[in-house]
């Protein structure tokens, strides 16, 4: 099924009348016993800061100035469930109980700013042991300055390389991926000691847990390789061992490449997400791409909402909430995905590195009330003042009317 994801979505015109109803952005919203203070979510973008997989004070910073700037959801970056499974220097790790109190300093701090603290397990498989994005990505090269090299080993369901400037990886037997397995349910169990409160497996981009769904990259000959189903069976037991030890009171997402370009798609992960509902999901977050080294695009170009329609076929397709993301720069984009009844959340990556303080921008532009209210008073108090004054003979700079709501 072809997904027609350059369709115009028209965010430039509002669908309904959003300032009788209050704009969707900023209604809360429960997820079991969870609540969030609105719609927007930070999701789980890596820092490449960790020292041997613990977090430092950038990630306190980091993660802490989105929770100040008013989102509902801080997703903390994909945090490795085994050493094997950083992707690159500077990966934050979960795969010891020591790393349980350093990531409490981050979840406590979000909760002091009344935004909800979440993380990202993941895996990086074949893509593991590479340089960071700014250096050039890659395979990192031998050096003494990595001790750990042969415990740094990329490994996959099969023993194929992501492309002919990758090595080739060491394919998983069959006892190890049971293992795997486990060290997922025990990742799982440290973020809720750790006290987070929204647990999200990876499953996209072309790292290990999208490896064993695509047919490109899993080639093995038992029952987790061949069908689609043996394909789903690794996620779907993770899920399963994620739950067994994360509390039925807490929410569960998974983002998946919705579609990935070579042969994985919106119908099977349609498929998947039906079944990981069943197993105790309550989210999917779409995504697409990394299973190849193709850019992750609908279509000849990248467009404004460009993933959105992935959202928004999975959510009406499987009966589960999704959350959208791709190119969602303004409030109004954000506002009518939300109108349309395409997504249930937006994330905002990028476009909030930009602007820690987007949540509380978009508020005022929509019009919602008490924007300064969802930041701590510590600025929302003067830029509330500052709002209410002219300069001179000019008005605010800010929207008059709008920004005045203290």
């Amino acid at each position: 099924m072809q997904v027609d994801a350059n369709k115009s979505l028209g965010f430039e015109e509002t669908s309904k009348d959003i300032t009788m109803i209050g704009p969707l952005l900023f209604t809360p919203l429960s997820l079991r016993d969870v609540s969030l203070r609105n719609r927007v979510v930070v999701p789980p973008m890596h820092q490449y800061s960790a020292v041997n997989g613990f977090p430092t004070d950038w990630h306190l910073m980091n993660a802490g100035k989105f929770a100040a700037g008013g989102a509902g959801l801080v997703i903390v970056e994909s945090t490795k469930v085994e050493r094997r499974g950083c992707g690159t220097i500077g990966d934050l790790g979960i795969w010891d109980d020591t790393f349980i109190e350093p990531l409490r300093r981050l979840v406590n701090f979000i909760k002091q700013q009344n935004a909800v603290p979440g993380i990202q397990l993941g895996h990086s498989g074949r893509k593991a042991r590479a340089y960071r994005p700014w250096e050039g990505g890659g395979p990192l090269p031998r050096t003494p300055q990595i001790e750990d090299w042969e415990a740094w080993t990329p490994v996959a369901p099969s023993a194929i390389a992501h492309s002919e400037k990758w090595p080739v990886p060491k394919a998983l037997e069959r006892a190890e991926v049971k293992e795997l397995v486990q060290a997922w349910g025990e990742a799982a169990r440290r973020a809720q000691e750790a006290g987070f409160e929204v647990l999200e497996l990876h499953g996209a981009h072309g790292y290990l847990v999208h490896e064993f769904l695509s047919e490109r990259s899993n080639q093995r000959g038992d029952e987790y390789g061949g069908s689609e189903a043996n394909r789903m069976r690794f996620l779907i037991e993770v899920t399963e061992a994620v739950r067994a030890h994360w509390p039925a009171s807490k929410p569960l997402f998974v983002r998946l490449s919705v579609e990935d370009h070579a042969g994985w798609g919106p119908e099977q992960s349609v498929r998947l997400a039906r079944i990981l509902k069943t197993k105790g999901v309550d989210v999917i977050d779409c995504s697409s791409g990394g299973i190849t080294d193709l850019a992750p695009i609908l279509g000849s170009e990248i467009k404004y909402n460009y993933q959105v329609p992935l959202a928004d076929h999975v959510r009406r397709q499987a009966d589960i909430m999704t959350m959208a993301v791709g190119l969602i720069i303004h409030g109004d984009q954000a506002e009518q995905i939300l109108q349309n009844g395409q997504a249930d959340l937006i994330a905002i990556g990028r476009e909030i590195l930009n602007n820690p303080n987007w949540p509380m921008d978009a508020a005022l532009k929509l019009g919602a009330d008490g924007a300064f209210r969802n930041v701590p008073p510590q600025f929302g108090y003067w830029l509330s003042t500052r709002a209410k004054r002219g300069f001179g003979t000019k008005p605010s700079t800010w929207q008059v009317g709008l920004a005045s709501r203290p």
